[in-house]
């Protein structure tokens, strides 16, 4: 390779530009910037232990520099409720943005790259003639992004509205600040990056930042409305600004990252949110892949080929961190009600890749305290091994099962049918089995647990073959039997087709959930729940009164003193249906109508819905619906391990959860 364009003077483009001189002097590598040399738009960058590895491994010389100047701390401080809480362990580091890119300058100038500051690409189709390859690294607004067809961009923004300053402050440890006001809650990040200066970042919701009138103050009114809003805590130092202004962080990914002789790094590609701090570090991964691949591969081809194939994995599975992470902070105004120390479990596992075992490992005493507070005593076991009181019943630990052998303290079967032609498959349980549930109230007892009993009606999804058979495989003709639902289309495109309910069916329906509610209470079964989810009849009737006619014929029937579960599909995945404000509103209601827990579920309301199965997919929709119903939930979703239970119910994302495989 001959020539090399590089037009992005950020991290990405001089750190690409160095790694391509080492590997190959002869290689004529020009980077072209709009700006001046000096010119940044931010404060400090911050590098994790995994990244500066990376960083050491491909240029010592550059690494050395960097690290010498770099301020560091172990520490995460949570200010919330004029409480401190900190947790040690969390080995970060961080330097001036403005030095790293001086390092980055110097480097590649000393390498032979040539650097070209105040330049505007007039021509991109000329810069592409006159180079062999071209590295769009000019960030979320790239122009060779946008003026070259194929790369098929996906643009967005993410989480709230936020703004960067700099401060004089320099606190001893990332810092997280929470301050209530009468307009809404505000939330600081900051961290030090050099000794005297830090990253001040100001965030709150949209509504927030309207309600205190910063939609029509200048830069320098906002700024001061901030200084003022955290005088305690920046304690006589002042913010920065640097082109301070309110903004919603930018979401970029591209279905491709290389065009024939165009390939794109760092922002340019994608972009992940400022909460989780990794957009240089992904940025300068990204050259380093790159810069590999280039030297692995003759063929330009391949080696773009190649450096997509490694970094996108990667980068997907830190824009869907950055996503929920995003998604937290803009719900923290929702958890106010949390106590500090869950408040402060909940926000350091936010993205779902720290857990319960990973937090003991790097301060144990920290989780130590918050498993104190859960436990209420000095000396506590692990959080799922924290009895639950629920609509007046203690359930020993938090793990739900469907077996008592497991060591659950709850234990849930199969949906028993209401009616005969409510059953999902021919072998689904009914009320004619009611007979058995003494016996089964008394064995599980005898385990140790406590026994629920679901109640439901399958609806359009029933006269099936047995799950084990596949989901919603269509029985025989002559082996059905006819259903109902709330309309006459079959839910899958070979499922028998329903007829509508009529009032009469819908009133037997009620009976039977009645009838099935006053048969568990008399055998004994400690908690009742009412299936409400995943396209079954009940569920098929979300947006009518119906489920709440059943909801309140069931809770006159169904003890006081025992709790009351409804399993409730949250969101259906498919457009115009069911979304998750509609369904934290229906958990409301629910709550409101005498019900204690709700079983969150999402997705199967419709045959072709798409919901996004992955380990923990529920767990976010169980945090909303229980911080913003104000209702117990119970959650499953591929969760496999105890730690993962541990960490639920620690940050408070749900109150009980269901193991698979227990």
């Amino acid at each position: 390779m001959r020539r090399v364009h590089i037009l992005g003077a950020g991290p990405a483009g001089l750190y690409l530009a160095i790694l391509l001189r080492k590997a190959n002097p002869a290689t004529e590598v020009i980077v072209t910037e709009r700006n001046a040399p000096d010119a940044t738009f931010g404060f400090g960058v911050v590098f994790s232990e995994e990244t500066l590895g990376a960083l050491r491994t491909a240029d010592p010389q550059t690494y050395t520099e960097i690290t010498d100047t770099f301020a560091r701390w172990d520490r995460i401080d949570i200010r919330y409720r004029d409480r401190t809480m900190s947790c040690r362990g969390n080995a970060f580091s961080a330097i001036a943005r403005i030095k790293l890119l001086r390092i980055l300058q110097n480097r590649a100038t000393e390498l032979g790259a040539q650097l070209r500051f105040h330049t505007e690409i007039e021509d991109v189709s000329a810069l592409r003639e006159d180079a062999d390859l071209v590295i769009a690294a000019d960030g979320v607004n790239s122009i060779l992004r946008r003026t070259i067809t194929g790369f098929d961009a996906q643009t967005g923004t993410v989480g709230s509205t936020y703004v960067w300053f700099g401060s004089d402050w320099v606190p001893d440890a990332f810092t997280f600040i929470f301050k209530q006001t009468e307009h809404g809650l505000f939330q600081v990040h900051s961290y030090p990056y050099d000794e005297h200066s830090s990253t001040f970042i100001v965030e709150t919701t949209p509504e927030t930042w309207r309600k205190a009138g910063l939609d029509q103050v200048s830069e320098v009114d906002s700024m001061a409305f901030c200084q003022h809003l955290f005088a305690e805590e920046l304690a006589g130092h002042t913010l920065r600004s640097n082109r301070s202004l309110w903004q919603h962080f930018p979401k970029i990914v591209n279905s491709t990252w290389s065009r024939e002789n165009v390939v794109l790094i760092g922002d340019a590609a994608h972009t992940a949110h400022f909460s989780i701090g990794s957009g240089t570090k992904l940025a300068m991964e990204d050259a380093i892949s790159l810069a590999a691949a280039l030297e692995n591969h003759s063929d330009l081809r391949t080696a773009l080929v190649e450096y997509e194939l490694d970094r996108k994995p990667i980068v997907e599975r830190f824009q869907q961190a950055a996503g929920d992470s995003a998604a937290y902070f803009q719900r923290t105004e929702h958890l106010q009600d949390l106590e500090p120390p869950q408040f402060a479990f909940n926000l350091l596992t936010r993205s779902g890749r720290i857990g319960h075992g990973n937090l003991a490992q790097r301060d144990p005493g920290f989780v130590r305290s918050v498993d104190n507070w859960l436990h209420g005593k000095i000396l506590s076991p692990p959080p799922l091994f924290t009895p639950l009181e629920l609509g007046g019943l203690s359930i020993g630990n938090r793990v739900v099962a469907g077996s008592p052998e497991t060591g659950a303290g709850l234990v849930i079967g199969e949906t028993v049918a209401v009616t005969g032609n409510g059953r999902i498959h021919p072998g689904s349980p009914t009320l004619a089995d009611a007979g058995q549930w003494p016996d089964l109230v008394e064995s599980v007892h005898k385990a140790g647990a406590l026994l629920g009993l679901r109640l439901g009606h399958a609806g359009r999804r029933g006269a099936t073959h047995p799950p084990q058979r596949g989901r919603d495989i269509p029985l025989p003709a002559d082996q059905a039997w006819p259903l109902i639902s709330a309309t006459d289309q079959p839910y899958g495109p070979r499922s028998q087709a329903p007829t509508m309910a009529t009032e009469q069916e819908l009133q037997q329906i009620t009976a039977g959930f009645t009838e099935g509610a006053r048969l568990a209470a008399d055998a004994g079964v400690d908690l009742l729940e009412l299936d409400m989810a995943h396209g079954y009849l009940l569920a098929a009737f979300l947006h009518t009164e119906f489920p709440f006619t059943v909801l309140e014929a069931v809770r006159a029937e169904w003890p006081v003193d025992r709790p009351l579960s409804v399993r409730l599909t949250v969101t259906d995945y498919r457009r115009g249906g069911l979304s998750e404000e509609d369904g934290i509103a229906l958990a409301a209601r629910l709550k409101a109508g005498g019900v204690d827990l709700i079983t969150v579920t999402a997705g199967q309301s419709v045959h072709s819905d798409q919901p996004p199965y992955r380990r923990g997919y529920l767990t976010a929709l169980s945090a909303r619906v229980r911080s913003e119903a104000n209702v117990a939930t119970l959650v499953g979703g591929y969760l496999t391990t105890t730690d993962e239970v541990n960490t639920i119910i620690a940050a408070g994302r749900a109150d009980l959860c269901f193991l698979e495989g227990a």
